[in-house]
């Protein structure tokens, strides 16, 4: 499926620990068709599961997955990264064959999706 590493967990509950209602939130990741490679990602938090959503546990963190984007991130590692300007979440997905420059939009060989412009 996906793989959250420790540090990005970590990351995930300290954002987690800012909000109302942390133990009722799960952590959604997901795929939506846009952005310049045709897809793009997305994560937030959700105090909602549907039906079709596949829950994951992944050091402490709650994580949905909607049906649709499964096949899309299967394999992903999602990390978080510090750096002199500041951190953020990177996703490695082996599944995309296309990457935008600004590494939020992908494309695969089985869905190309359609592109929008940068």
């Amino acid at each position: 499926m996906i793989t959250i590493t420790e540090r990005a967990a970590l990351k995930v509950k300290d954002m987690l620990a800012e909000q109302d209602q942390p133990d009722k939130l799960y952590l959604r990741v997901g795929v939506q068709h846009g952005g310049c490679s045709g897809f793009s990602y997305s994560m937030g938090f959700d105090d909602e599961k549907k039906e079709s959503d596949t829950e994951l546990h992944l050091h402490g963190v709650k994580v949905l997955l909607d049906k649709e984007s499964q096949p899309l991130l299967n394999g992903t590692v999602i990390d978080y990264k510090e750096s002199m300007m500041g951190g953020g979440f990177s996703i490695e997905n082996p599944n995309a064959t296309v990457t935008c420059g600004c590494g939020s939009s992908f494309r695969t060989a089985t869905a190309a999706g359609k592109p929008e412009d940068c």
